[in-house]
């Protein structure tokens, strides 16, 4: 057995015995506010959402359950307690290149406890208002994102406009109904670089801006204004533009989705350095069953203009050449509700004038020991002409993660 293989087996075994123990039953803010399982907006797992899902979220958190309500003039419609969850994510990730004295890489093996912490707090505001506030436990910006839906019945659409503001999520973070890593946080597996191509051209940046957008069960659209900056920034306008339409129709027991994004135009960045916001992605996917197993499929496509050697440069991607990627990804349910199966490939060109080719596969699955919370463990392979020679981190990494909501 070599070094990498007992390095994940010494992980496997560690975090095991820290799933047994766990027996926690708690649910997370919004199934706390709508008296749901999570299992209720989510396709197979958080943060996967389905049709109830979506419904839920272009609605603005506002759907409430058995949970009490203070009403009182001028549209006063609060829960009648503070709705607030804690998310954490503990990795354990080894990667295979070469160990450097006095460093610690993942080269070495790193047991990142957390990698994330957060309390999440929000839900309904009033009838039309909503607000997801999520606040870093672990250390850096106390406020990771925030945004808060005002949402309206026009017809049988539901529109309004939301303003926020997130540290890494990118613009879609303002407001994303897929589950194609078109934004960091809703993705399939943590491999998001591998299995997400809008995700591997580096649109999870640092945004705040205002958000015009429209949905029902067969559509929703985004049109946001923003700039790349982190929370509580006031220091420029929010002059680059996003666009995202997508279709999400049934197909007897299926639930599809399919759609574009554009980022356009131009913004300054915290140091005031304009910057191009230039790309576009398509995506599609498909949830339901295969036989009596529930299974996943996502497809994306992206593409980053490169940035010139003078001149604006582009703030996905400043290689000379457009950084590209093609991916494929599925989940299928094994174990129905306990246990999924996980693969995915990424042909990728990450723009540089040499050494571009960056291809990857993972594999992998995910164990829910309750349903909110889960062990998953990923393992990428990485190829192409970007990984010639002696490649600083090698040319693959394991991951192993412990994730809970409570």
């Amino acid at each position: 057995m070599n070094k990498l293989s007992k390095s994940v087996l010494g992980a496997v075994i560690a975090t095991g015995v820290i799933a047994v123990s766990t027996q926690s039953q708690a649910m997370s803010n919004y199934a706390r506010q709508t008296g749901m399982a999570c299992a209720g907006c989510h396709f197979q797992n958080f943060p996967l959402l389905n049709e109830f899902g979506r419904a839920f979220k272009a609605s603005g958190y506002t759907l409430i359950g058995k949970q009490g309500k203070v009403e009182g003039e001028q549209g006063l419609s609060l829960p009648d307690v503070l709705n607030a969850g804690i998310v954490t994510k503990i990795r354990y990730q080894k990667s295979n290149g070469p160990t450097v004295a006095g460093t610690n890489t993942t080269n070495n093996g790193q047991l990142q406890f957390p990698d994330e912490a957060l309390l999440i707090v929000g839900g309904r505001v009033s009838d039309n208002i909503g607000v997801q506030a999520e606040l870093n436990l672990a250390g850096g910006t106390v406020l990771e994102g925030f945004k808060m839906p005002f949402m309206f019945d026009v017809g049988s659409v539901k529109a309004g406009v939301i303003p926020f503001t997130t540290a890494n999520h990118g613009v879609a973070f303002g407001f994303e109904l897929l589950n194609t890593g078109a934004v960091r946080s809703q993705r399939v597996m943590e491999a998001r670089n591998t299995f997400s191509a809008q995700q591997y051209i580096g649109t999870a940046t640092a945004a705040q801006g205002l958000a015009a957008v429209a949905s029902n069960s067969m559509f929703f659209a985004n049109l946001s204004k923003w700039s790349p900056r982190a929370v509580g920034d006031p220091t420029g306008a929010p002059t680059a533009t996003y666009f995202r339409l997508a279709a999400t129709p049934k197909m007897g027991n299926w639930d599809l989705g399919g759609g574009v994004q554009s980022w356009s135009g131009s913004a300054t960045d915290p140091t005031l350095t304009t910057f191009s916001t230039k790309a576009w992605a398509v995506d599609a996917q498909a949830q339901g069953n295969a036989g009596a197993m529930p299974l996943g499929i996502y497809l994306t496509y992206a593409s980053a203009a490169g940035s010139p050697a003078v001149g604006t440069g582009n703030i996905f991607n400043g290689n000379p050449r457009d950084r590209t990627a093609v991916t494929v990804a599925g989940e299928l349910g094994v174990l129905p509700g306990k246990a999924t199966l996980l693969l995915g490939y990424r042909g990728g060109n990450n723009g540089k004038a040499a050494n571009s080719g960056d291809n990857a596969w993972v594999i992998g699955g995910k164990y829910h020991i309750v349903q909110n919370v889960q062990l998953q463990l990923n393992h990428e392979k990485y190829s192409g002409s970007a990984y010639d020679g002696t490649p600083a981190n090698g040319n693959q990494l394991t991951t192993l993660m412990l994730f809970a909501s409570f």
